[in-house]
């Protein structure tokens, strides 16, 4: 700390990670919840597909098939896995 009781400017800004600040206009609880399921997918560059999925399909069925994905035993893409059980839902469903 200085004299005056300000701390430098670094010390603040590390308790930041400037990575995951970096979300575009995230006002809906929606948006917030597609972006870390693009995340946790590690399929962030199709995070406009997963944000209208989140905005259209029921939560339910969204949430299982990320759990089914996130029991696989070494996909070799979460997002082709994860969409291809949601349609699979989708089907059984109708």
């Amino acid at each position: 700390m200085d004299k005056v009781g300000f701390k430098p400017m670094i010390s603040i800004l590390d308790k930041y990670d400037l990575e995951e600040t970096k979300q575009r206009r995230i006002s809906r609880e929606f948006q917030d919840y597609a972006y870390r399921l693009a995340v946790e997918l590690d399929d962030t560059a199709h995070t406009a597909i997963y944000m209208r999925l989140a905005k259209n399909t029921p939560r339910e069925i969204i949430e299982q098939a990320r759990l089914f994905v996130l029991g696989a035993i070494n996909p070799t893409s979460k997002g082709k896995l994860f969409m291809w059980k949601l349609k699979q839902l989708k089907e059984e469903k109708k």
